[in-house]
């Protein structure tokens, strides 16, 4: 089965927009941890850690999503 031109391009967008969401939540984390008094490595630390975490669970659901529509 080969999939529609339509389904890519809405995928893309669902990519694109869980990376936006992940890069947002990172970029307020890290401002707030700094804001907070820790320094400059230790904010982007946890930054970085809360984009992982937050791209993983979107990825995981998205995933589970597509599994339960196919």
């Amino acid at each position: 089965m080969t999939a529609s031109p339509t389904r890519l391009m809405l995928f893309t967008l669902v990519l694109l927009a869980t990376l936006l969401l992940a890069m947002l939540s990172a970029v307020a984390a890290a401002l707030l941890a700094y804001w907070d008094g820790t320094s400059l490595p230790g904010s982007l630390q946890r930054g970085g850690s809360v984009f992982a975490g937050t791209l993983t669970l979107l990825v995981a659901l998205l995933a589970f999503g597509a599994k339960c529509l196919t």
